[in-house]
């Protein structure tokens, strides 16, 4: 009885905890937080500060103060990453980023790393500037990880041209490991390396004091498919995959993707921040309810309108400077900021039409029941195995004497010999006759 008070105990709390979670959740969810004058006049601040940023520091990659920064930055990843990886620099070379890159292009060797239109039978123009947007493995995303275990598995090589996605064969190669799982690893440890010797450009142009070409930014490679509208560079028309491409090769990757991403931190953070020290201090809330997440649609709209005036005073930079050349518009256009905005207003109409209702309700359920199972597997941590065996041992032990021919007196002998060795104190004390004839006497069950 003892036993099963405990779990049913345990069963209230957790299904208690349940349900005041599941409240809770659904209260921030469905808050009727409102923004006042001065949350859109703080979001607009924080944006405007996030544009000037961009457009002063961040500007175009071949003028971008924060460009340079970001530049040594990666650099210093890519020597400490070689150090990582076995690569001890020559005297006088301490710093050179050259040759970390040389070492890191031979550890990390692939088979889909052609660079000229003669590597792939002339099937499509290609050269050492647009390589690595062209071919698909050298993508630092979850695409860029899909094309280089594929390559390295089949020995072929895919790349985006023209328009479309094109796959060649190659040399053999032969992945290390013994077996699938563990080439899987090797498979995604050699799209590592061979991402990180190409993102500070390559060993022969970093070698001639050059900035070298690096990788695209995250999903970046797919503007190769864009093979579609006209626009005006210069006294040409191009498309969308042509312009994106070229920009490329003038800077635009992920180096630079990393100063975009500075104004969007900025303006993202600062928001962020005022909000919840305003929360805390103007109106009293506990820290608790001053977390910023997106639970809190004031918080939601303000962020909105933060990112918009980034993305304004972004685009109107770039029309202003580009002077009708989209090619100069498309390098001076914040492409982190503009995802960013896009985001973040499509999860919000997703939550204004009740589409991230059901799948929030989904995600906040299998949290409760993690939890829960959390809950349960710290009770039954608490249980003695041995000592549940040793009982449940005894307690067969006791069901066969039952089943089996003995006397009232055996019986009595063996059970009580049970009690003593178990340590179970009877519900009377000496004889079991004598205390049963005192009428004054009770039986004490614990």
């Amino acid at each position: 009885m003892k036993g099963r008070d405990s779990v049913n105990s345990n069963e209230n709390n957790a299904g208690e905890m349940l349900r005041l979670n599941k409240e809770e959740s659904r209260r921030l969810i469905t808050s009727g937080d409102k923004c006042d004058k001065y949350d859109y006049l703080i979001a607009v601040v924080c944006g405007a500060i996030g544009g000037m940023v961009d457009i002063f520091l961040v500007g175009s990659p071949e003028n971008s103060a924060l460009g340079k920064w970001t530049d040594v930055q990666v650099d210093n990843a890519v020597k400490k990453f070689a150090q990582i990886s076995g690569w001890k620099p020559k005297a006088g070379k301490a710093d050179s980023v050259a040759s970390a890159i040389g070492f890191l292009e031979k550890r990390f060797k692939v088979n889909y790393d052609q660079r000229y239109s003669t590597d792939v039978d002339n099937l499509f123009k290609m050269s050492t500037k647009n390589h690595h947007m062209m071919s698909l493995a050298h993508s630092p995303d979850i695409i860029g990880l899909f094309f280089s275990i594929l390559n390295q598995f089949t020995s072929t090589a895919s790349f985006i041209a023209d328009g479309q996605i094109i796959h060649i064969s190659t040399d053999t190669f032969e992945l290390h490991g013994s077996n699938f799982i563990s080439k899987i690893f090797c498979g995604i440890g050699n799209w590592i390396g061979h991402v990180m010797s190409d993102i500070a450009g390559s060993s022969g142009s970093r070698g001639n004091k050059g900035r070298g070409t690096g990788i695209v930014m995250p999903f970046y490679e797919l503007f190769g498919l864009c093979k579609f509208g006209k626009f005006n560079v210069g006294k040409d028309k191009q498309d969308l995959a042509t312009i994106a491409t070229r920009a490329f090769q003038e800077g635009y990757d992920f180096r630079y993707g990393l100063s975009m991403a500075v104004p969007v931190i900025i303006t993202d953070l600062s928001i962020r921040l005022i909000w919840g020290l305003r929360r805390h201090f103007q109106f009293n809330k506990t820290i608790k309810e001053c977390i910023p997440t997106a639970k809190h649609a004031d918080l939601r709209i303000m962020l909105i309108f933060g990112n918009g005036t980034l993305c304004v005073m972004d685009g109107i930079d770039a029309g202003v400077r580009s002077g009708g050349n989209f090619l100069l518009f498309f390098m001076r256009l914040n492409l982190i900021a503009w995802f960013r905005l896009v985001s973040l207003v499509l999860k919000e109409v997703c939550i204004r039409i009740g589409i991230s209702t059901p799948l929030q309700a989904y995600l906040e359920a299998y949290n409760r029941i993690n939890e829960a199972l959390n809950y349960y597997l710290h009770e039954l941590e608490k249980i003695d195995i041995e000592a549940f065996r040793k009982e449940t041992d005894e307690y067969n032990g006791i069901v066969k004497l039952f089943r089996s021919d003995m006397t009232n007196d055996e019986l009595n002998s063996v059970l009580l010999r049970t009690f003593d060795r178990m340590g179970y104190n009877k519900p009377w004390q000496g004889d079991f006759n004598e205390h049963m004839s005192n009428k004054n006497a009770t039986l004490i069950f614990e």
